[in-house]
């Protein structure tokens, strides 16, 4: 090969190593740069009284006179919306009226017949404060009644009104009824609302961006067309006013859509902040308010407890094969063996841990933090052997000579000289096996790892499962039953997860540099 060939190989491998790192970067942007940004919205956002009060009421987190001088300004500014509804169920409530003063007329016709004792005990039940259900109801007796007489035919214009009455005081109550769900949302359980029984129904929207998503479907409604046979259907965006269009409710309805509409900033009060706690909080209804305390820890723990089993064993067994172990076809047999387990899915170690440390020789009565440690470190373990075995075959075997001259014995020359040098190498292996085990799932699901817990303390991981970051991200991504509402959770613990990865590799980065320069002098 001439020398003008060799530059043009040269080139040409030096612009594809180029080429290959500039696509590496590309690609890590693509990936990352989303799930930074997203990932960011769970510490960094804007958020409603609603999730002030939450942090106090829940955590026990803010000032309480502030609290309590803010939710004042909050009902004023929410006072509003509860009147229009109120004076909507006035409205209905009147319209029905008018059909109860007809029946109490035909009552005092009828004098003390039967028919008008029947009647008078009906409207006897119906207090001039009754509520909209209670006068739907009784004029549904008052009908039936009414159709039950021998001379039914005598008030079938009464029952023929009662009848049309009550068929759209249903349709725009149910409506309303729709309305105020949607309310709920929004702003939490209303006046006369008996405490939902769930977290999440007791308060409204804690995010900005959560609340003006709900106006829209406050505002909206939103159904699908599936009158074109070649399609799959069409989702159809409808004003939620047009329902109310010619109905008695009509201008208190216009009028509240509006004033929510103008207003949302005065009734949700945003305000922007910076949650750090949701690294130290502990969730509150399967991860609808709080944090992720309990899956940080239990990852910290899993790695940690996988380190301390894999380590030493690891590097004991590179230190054996490399300056123990002779030559042989046994000991070539064992690094095959070693470099197939590093290939092996991480679903068979789990698989294995659940077979052997919990089913046979039972450390544990169920799934518990030892076992899934146990379960981390084997599948770490072939690439700790392996890292650590190179870098002991990399340092000089002048340096051993020169130990052993001096009369130093093999084991102190191990000890002094060469695990010095090779540590560099070591722990570059060291921490990408820490960061593969703090990322794998599939090990802890059948080990370890639970969906819902409490912190645990250090002696509790001997028999007790735990949340851990990436078992929670993947449930709660699928299996979550209310997975939209809750995506800046999912996004935080990726981000939290790789961030922890990121900080482990450079810290050992950095003290990889600093252990080189000391060995430098």
């Amino acid at each position: 090969m001439n020398l003008h060939t060799r530059k043009i190989f040269d080139r040409s491998f030096s612009a594809a190593g180029i080429f290959a790192i500039i696509l590496m970067a590309l690609a890590l942007i693509v990936i990352l740069a989303p799930i930074m940004y997203r990932g960011l919205g769970a510490y960094l956002f804007r958020a409603t009284f609603e999730h002030r009060l939450v942090m106090y009421e829940q955590f026990g987190q803010g000032a309480s006179d502030r609290i309590r001088r803010e939710q004042e300004k909050v009902r004023e500014a929410r006072q509003p919306i509860f009147d229009k509804l109120d004076a909507a169920e006035l409205d209905l409530k009147d319209e029905l009226f008018g059909l109860v003063e007809q029946v109490e007329a035909l009552v005092a016709a009828q004098q003390d017949s039967r028919l008008a004792r029947s009647l008078r005990r009906r409207l006897t039940r119906l207090p001039p404060d009754s509520n909209l259900e209670q006068v739907v109801d009784t004029l549904s007796r008052i009908r039936d009644t009414l159709a039950g007489q021998p001379e039914a035919a005598d008030y079938a214009g009464l029952i023929a009104r009662i009848d049309a009455e009550l068929e759209v005081v249903a349709e725009a109550n149910q409506r309303l009824a729709d309305l105020k769900q949607a309310l709920r949302h929004l702003l939490g359980p209303l006046p006369g609302d008996v405490r939902p029984e769930l977290l999440r129904n007791q308060y409204g929207r804690t995010r900005w961006d959560q609340a003006q998503e709900e106006l829209d479907l406050v505002l909206h409604r939103y159904s699908w067309d599936y009158s074109d046979p070649a399609s799959l259907g069409v989702q159809v965006k409808t004003r939620r006013i047009e329902e109310f269009r010619g109905t008695e409710i009509e201008p208190d309805i216009e009028a509240l859509f509006a004033y929510i509409e103008n207003n949302l900033t005065r009734i949700m009060r945003p305000r922007l902040t910076f949650y750090w706690r949701f690294l130290t909080n502990t969730s509150r209804d399967a991860h609808f308010f709080g944090g992720i305390w309990p899956e940080l820890l239990g990852t910290f723990y899993l790695t940690i407890g996988a380190m301390l089993f894999a380590i030493p064993m690891g590097v004991i067994a590179a230190i054996y094969l490399c300056e123990y172990a002779r030559p042989s076809r046994t000991v070539s047999l064992l690094r095959s063996c070693i470099s197939t387990l590093a290939g092996v899915p991480s679903i068979v170690f789990g698989l294995f841990g659940l077979a052997f440390f919990l089913h046979t020789i039972q450390i544990s009565d169920s799934k518990s933090v030892l076992a899934g440690s146990l379960t981390l470190s084997l599948m770490i373990l072939p690439t700790v052997i392996r890292a650590s075995e190179e870098a002991i075959l990399a340092v000089p075997s002048t340096y051993k000579e020169a130990a052993l001259a001096l009369g130093a014995g093999r084991w102190h020359t191990v000890l002094t000289v060469v695990l010095p040098a090779a540590l560099p190498g070591i722990l570059t292996g060291i921490v990408i096996s820490m960061g593969r085990a703090a990322g794998e799932t599939a090990p802890i699901i059948f080990t370890a790892a639970v969906s819902v817990g409490q912190p645990l303390r250090l002696w509790q991981t001997l028999n007790n499962p735990t949340p851990a970051l990436p078992w929670n991200i993947y449930n709660l991504a699928t299996e979550h039953e209310a997975v939209d509402e809750i995506r800046h959770v999912q996004f935080g613990m990726v981000f939290t997860l790789v961030a922890l990865v990121l900080i482990l590799n450079v810290a050992a980065i950095i003290l990889r540099a600093k252990v080189s320069k000391k060995l430098r002098g």
